[in-house]
């Protein structure tokens, strides 16, 4: 069975990206054919990057890093979850991809993007950060507006749209994680 992991991507306090993770994860386990599981990256607690070796290396000198390491290693495929701040992705969910980079090789991910424009932008930079790690991304993705899909910018109530979004967006990733497993 496949697993794939629903990563949060911001650490901020009193952020609604918990919120819309909890909600992906709550429909992605009606998806067939894999098993999910949340991973926040503010369990981590990872400093900026603080390794002395490029992540290409594998030469982990962090515990927090090499409990990093374990955990996005075990995972098939990624749906990362991001806000968008200042036309791109969170300095945390950045922060989270750095640190990494052969646990990366050869899965697949999926992006679920929230801010003012939906999200796009971020999620565009996330592809091209995919893209350098070898990272498989599938083309549709996820984009919530802070206007129609939460209550006064706080509360996160998705219109009914999104759901077709998200589960057209997640069988994908599953097929992808699939075909991509194949190459490890």
């Amino acid at each position: 069975m496949l697993k794939i992991a629903v990563v949060t991507g911001s650490t901020r306090p009193g952020r609604v990206n918990a919120a819309v993770a909890h909600w992906v994860l709550d429909h992605a386990h009606k998806v067939e054919g894999a098993e999910f599981e949340l991973v926040d990256i503010a369990d981590f607690d990872l400093p900026l990057l603080d390794e002395p070796m490029p992540a290409l290396m594998g030469q982990y000198s962090n515990e927090h890093t090499r409990q990093w390491a374990a955990t996005v290693s075990k995972y098939d495929g990624y749906v990362f979850v991001t806000p968008e701040y200042n036309h791109s992705t969170s300095a945390a969910l950045k922060n989270a991809f750095d640190y990494l980079n052969q646990e990366w090789n050869d899965k697949a991910a999926g992006f679920v993007g929230y801010g003012s424009a939906g999200g796009v932008r971020a999620v565009e930079h996330l592809r091209q950060i995919a893209s350098e790690v070898r990272l498989a991304h599938v083309r549709d993705q996820v984009q919530l507006s802070l206007y129609t899909d939460f209550e006064n910018f706080s509360t996160f109530k998705p219109q009914d749209m999104q759901v077709d979004a998200l589960n057209t967006m997640l069988k994908d990733l599953v097929r992808w994680a699939g075909a991509m497993k194949t190459l490890r």
